[in-house]
């Protein structure tokens, strides 16, 4: 069904319903992204955008519908086959989930020594470098708690990437930053998705963040619990397009 080049199908979704007992939060979403995408999921509070992004990485289970990951269906996957395209992700979650009582690098080997046969030299080596990458090189043995919500944002970021992935999930990555460190963590989204040739995932409200980085999407409604719009963001914006979708992307403005 698929390649492995840029532009081809990497996941799609289909009719997935989402759902917490008899209360349906989201149905029939039918979506694709592409290998190479920076697809964003967007939607007022309370449409399922977290949710949406748990049910994609396993963490949750949908009432109904499909997961299918370069043509493969995620839901129905061997323990096997699941647990190896866990190891294809990378995710980083809204306030960062770093362990306070660990360092940068340590938190960042973690995976490391997980799912890797290096001795701990290479392992330190290896994490150190993905500590570089986010600009936090000096900053290995410093703990959450001594840097800035930005750097610990970072730190996440480059635990994210430990394993090389092949798609990045980042769940509000600039939730409580302020506006130059949320554009520099674009920049840094940017910039590593080129050189890793990852497909990224981004649940956000922020404006700048989705109009800079991202290249393709959906946005979710609350209260009609479905996709309603689809497509790169200022494609959304074009005459005739839902109304809802409008004032969010312009905040109630004009576009």
């Amino acid at each position: 069904m698929t390649a492995t080049g840029a532009g081809t199908v990497h996941v799609e979704v289909r009719n997935l319903t989402l759902a917490y007992d008899s209360f349906v939060v989201q149905r029939d979403l039918d979506f694709t992204i592409n290998r190479g995408d920076i697809f964003v999921i967007m939607g007022d509070s309370g449409c399922g955008k977290s949710t949406l992004l748990r049910h994609m990485i396993g963490l949750q289970t949908p009432a109904a519908g499909e997961i299918l990951y370069d043509g493969e269906n995620f839901l129905t996957a061997s323990d096997e086959a699941r647990a190896a395209r866990l190891r294809t992700f990378g995710v980083m979650y809204q306030q960062g989930a770093l362990w306070s009582s660990m360092t940068l690098v340590e938190n960042t080997a973690l995976t490391l020594e997980q799912y890797t046969a290096l001795d701990p030299a290479e392992i330190r080596e290896l994490a150190a470098l993905k500590l570089a990458l986010v600009g936090l090189a000096g900053f290995e043995d410093y703990y959450p708690s001594e840097i800035s919500g930005g750097m610990q944002k970072r730190a996440g970021l480059a635990r994210a990437m430990a394993l090389d992935p092949e798609i990045l999930f980042f769940d509000e990555p600039s939730a409580g930053l302020d506006p130059l460190s949320s554009r520099r963590l674009d920049e840094l989204i940017l910039e590593l998705k080129h050189s890793l040739g990852a497909t990224v995932v981004v649940v956000t409200h922020e404006l700048p963040s989705i109009f800079a980085i991202a290249t393709n999407g959906i946005f979710m409604d609350a209260e009609r619990r479905t996709i309603v719009a689809r497509g790169a963001p200022r494609d959304m914006l074009a005459p005739g397009a839902d109304a809802k979708v409008r004032e969010f992307l312009t905040r109630g403005g004009t576009a």
